[in-house]
């Protein structure tokens, strides 16, 4: 068969998942243990990829699974834990107080926090937070899903605490091929990433420095009583600074300390600062913005839940520093453990799960379970219910939602993360085909050339959008960009990076996440009134970071790494 046809069968995977997920709109429950089987069948026919193969990359695939799937109830576990304790309660009442202009509270709580909490969660977490938050605050429920949604875009290559890049990037280019090259160039794999980590960061704030402004004019223009983005632009000023209050503190982390935190010390540098402008009202126009009475509102912006401030969890003694201390003692404990110069990193990183040659084939697997975010978001957690008193009835009904949150999550990981394996793994066969990510990227390289750049970060967005995750999407496409990088001679970090970024950008369309917050405010079925907003930014963020792609691999020049 000729490069056409195994680049087609190498896609097909990719593409029936489209359509399951999206034309036919079947759940991800259904469609990726359909998407898996196909991918074994395609691998052993095609790829003579052996079934001990196959299951020794299901294996190496359970133990990425586990470390996703730890991170994602250490994060729902401390969120339910903050909003059984009173915690969240007390810091929505906060953000009120700052501003009744919607156009502050909107830079404050879905750009900043929303951003704090992509850093500290991720997966999602961001929409399903701020978009009741907004609704409480009087926001029109199709409006509060746009806004949560878009937020899912600049901190995302950094959420839960790096993990779409240390697991996502780590994970998807761990091979001999690329182990071979790192080995050769004397260096290690954590010297790509923090190379790949500086580019996103730039490429990022580039792009993403205008995402406050543009989330306020969208609001303004869709959700106005005047259907003005002059009313959105008049606060442009303000929303820059907030832009460049979270954007340079972000870059300048991602550059000299790693992935980890980027939106965590973004948002945690931001959030004081812009508060204390917008209540001293720098840069803030005269006029105070409002949508219409709610009566006036269409059925569209409606959703069936109806949020009540008086409803949530008060309790006395949760002041608003006892309730943002369990985030600052996770940034601590976060920061403590990476640091190369202290001993914590060792302590930490000195348990390791593994499992060598699996079934005596050439896939190996390992886990630091302790260095994981989940460990620092368990501390956190236990920090947090000594702080708060909370009772056993507290602690069990968080444990009990969280767990609940975990299955649906768990099971759909289940069959992905293996798929991916073996997606990867498939160069490892009789045949002497390189995998079928590479076969990919030879297809694409020979057919696009050298302006495959400009759609570098889309790729990276389709990733995203099918598999509702950028981890999973960097864990799908990240050898791809590689294989392309080194096909058409351009620096491999690049391509990496803007996959990275362009997966972080279909966020804001990825069906699950579109889902899981119209959940959150009761717009099931709404979805495509979601889409058609967010679609707008995502067009913004892939044509703006395929541009600056363009130029940094000819005008700029990016350097090759190895």
């Amino acid at each position: 068969m000729g490069v056409t046809g195994l680049a087609f069968l190498s896609f097909f995977p990719i593409l029936l998942a489209g359509i399951l997920l999206v034309g036919f709109r079947i759940s991800a429950k259904i469609a990726m243990p359909a998407v898996f089987l196909v991918t074994v069948v395609i691998s052993h026919l095609f790829w003579e990829f052996s079934f001990l193969n196959i299951i020794a990359s299901t294996i190496q695939g359970l133990f990425i699974t586990f470390d996703i799937l730890y991170i994602i109830f250490g994060a729902i576990l401390l969120l339910n834990l903050l909003k059984y304790s009173g915690g969240i309660g007390v810091i929505r009442q906060s953000f009120e107080d700052i501003s009744p202009d919607r156009r502050v509270q909107v830079v404050i709580i879905a750009w900043l926090f929303g951003s704090f909490l992509e850093g500290a969660a991720g997966f999602g977490t961001p929409a399903a937070i701020v978009a009741p938050l907004l609704l409480a605050l009087g926001f029109p429920a199709l409006a509060a899903v746009m806004l949560g949604l878009m937020v899912q875009s600049t901190a995302v290559t950094f959420g839960a605490v790096g993990t779409p890049i240390l697991i996502g990037v780590q994970a998807g280019l761990a091979g001999p091929e690329i182990n071979e090259a790192l080995a050769l160039a004397d260096l290690s794999m954590m010297d790509y990433l923090m190379a790949v980590t500086s580019q996103v960061v730039i490429l990022h704030a580039i792009a993403g420095t205008i995402m406050p402004s543009l989330m306020v004019v969208m609001m303004t223009r869709f959700f106005g009583t005047n259907k003005s983005w002059k009313e959105g632009l008049s606060i442009l000023p303000f929303a820059l600074f907030g832009g460049l209050a979270f954007t340079i503190p972000y870059t300048l982390t991602g550059i000299f300390l790693g992935p980890e935190f980027p939106s965590l010390i973004g948002a945690l540098a931001g959030l004081p600062v812009v508060v204390f402008a917008a209540k001293r009202g720098f840069l803030l126009p005269k006029d105070t913005w409002n949508f219409a009475p709610q009566d006036e509102w269409p059925l569209t912006w409606m959703g069936t839940i109806s949020i009540n401030p008086d409803d949530e969890i008060h309790k006395p003694g949760i002041t608003l520093v006892k309730a943002w201390v369990p985030y600052l003692f996770l940034s601590v404990i976060l920061v403590l453990s990476r640091l190369h110069q202290l001993p914590f990193r060792e302590l930490f990183t000195g348990i390791e799960i593994g499992w060598a040659n699996i079934l005596g084939s050439a896939v190996s697997a390992s886990s630091t379970p302790l260095y994981l975010p989940g460990t620092m978001l368990l501390l956190t957690g236990i920090f947090t219910i000594l702080l708060h008193r909370m009772n056993g009835d507290e602690v069990r009904r968080s444990l009990s939602d969280s767990a609940r949150m975990l299955l649906g999550a768990g099971f759909v990981l289940i069959f992905t993360i293996p798929m991916v394996r073996i997606y990867i793994n498939s160069g490892i066969n009789p045949a002497d085909l390189e995998s079928m990510p590479i076969i990919m990227a030879q297809w694409v390289a020979a057919n696009v050339g050298q302006v495959y750049p400009l759609f570098a970060a889309s790729i990276g967005g389709l990733g995203a959008f099918i598999a509702g995750s950028n981890t999973v999407s960097n864990l799908m496409f990240s050898l791809f960009q590689y294989g392309v990088a080194e096909n058409l001679d351009i620096p491999t970090a690049i391509l990496v990076s803007l996959g990275a970024v362009g997966a972080a950008a279909g966020n804001m369309v990825a069906i699950h996440n579109v889902v899981a917050a119209s959940a959150t405010v009761g717009m099931l079925d709404k979805e495509g009134e979601v889409l058609r907003l967010t679609i707008i930014p995502t067009l913004y963020y892939l044509t703006m970071v395929g541009l600056l792609g363009i130029a940094a691999v000819y005008l700029v020049g990016v350097p090759h790494i190895f």
